[in-house]
């Protein structure tokens, strides 16, 4: 990489060093290799370090580096597609469904998520966790919120807590039938948990893919899916969206 002289840009200096940077990432590294450290970089295109941490973290999000603990920044690999349209939000636990249980407990949802279930806050819910992969790597992590009256058959002495507990849980949501669902999509940050699924730093950016599930003329469920961001995006198709995830 050369040196590129920035003063003179019209643009915020960060924007074009983003340029810059992924001219270089195409011609000159690997998928996978490590870059040069933050003051290498800085020093090498004469800029603060925190314009190139902003160009860096635009780069991040467009999908092209990846930040990886103990590891450092690295060229992202090529996308590959994850659907998340009818198929993959399904009702959960459908021979069709693609998410593998983690375990489950019972605690209060988030307020929005109480709002969704229209239920008081401080009432417990279900809660399931799940994680999906595609070829191996982690590209998603669910937080599934089903309430008591959708389970009202769960016996607590039958699965106390853990995998057998969220796969009871599953199991009784079946019975229900489902008669419809809508979906939202929002870029949001990853919290703690989320990111240790995720392989993720805390933070990094996510996308949430809310699911509100409809049974018996009320919201059974409400499922909050939180996929990779960094290496993402969404394109339509028909009736279904797909989210293309490294």
């Amino acid at each position: 990489m050369g040196t590129t002289q920035l003063e003179s840009v019209p643009e915020p200096k960060y924007w074009h060093l983003k340029t810059v940077l992924s001219d270089a990432l195409d011609s000159e590294f690997a998928v996978g290799e490590i870059l040069p450290n933050e003051r290498e970089l800085a020093a090498r295109f004469g800029v603060a370090r925190a314009t190139l941490r902003q160009a860096l973290e635009q780069l991040e999000l467009e999908g092209r580096l990846q930040r990886r603990r103990g590891v450092g920044t690295t060229v992202a690999p090529p996308r590959m597609g994850v659907a998340v349209g009818d198929s993959e939000h399904t009702w959960p636990g459908t021979t069709a469904d693609t998410w593998q249980t983690v375990d489950a407990d019972e605690a209060c949802a988030p307020a929005a998520v109480a709002r969704l279930l229209d239920i008081d806050p401080e009432q417990s819910v279900h809660i399931v966790r799940r994680t999906r992969k595609t070829r191996g790597q982690p590209v998603a992590a669910e937080l599934l919120y089903v309430p008591a009256a959708s389970v009202p058959d769960l016996a607590a002495i039958d699965a106390p807590a853990g995998p057998a507990r969220a796969r009871a849980v599953l199991r009784e949501l079946q019975r229900l039938r489902l008669e419809g669902r809508d979906q939202a999509v929002e870029l949001g940050s990853a919290r703690a948990d989320d990111a240790k699924q995720l392989d993720r730093l805390p933070g990094s950016p996510v996308l949430l893919v809310t699911t509100r599930y409809c049974a018996q003329g009320r919201t059974a469920a409400v499922s909050v899916a939180t996929y990779r961001a960094d290496t993402c995006r969404l394109t339509f198709g028909g009736t279904d969206m797909q989210l293309l995830a490294g």
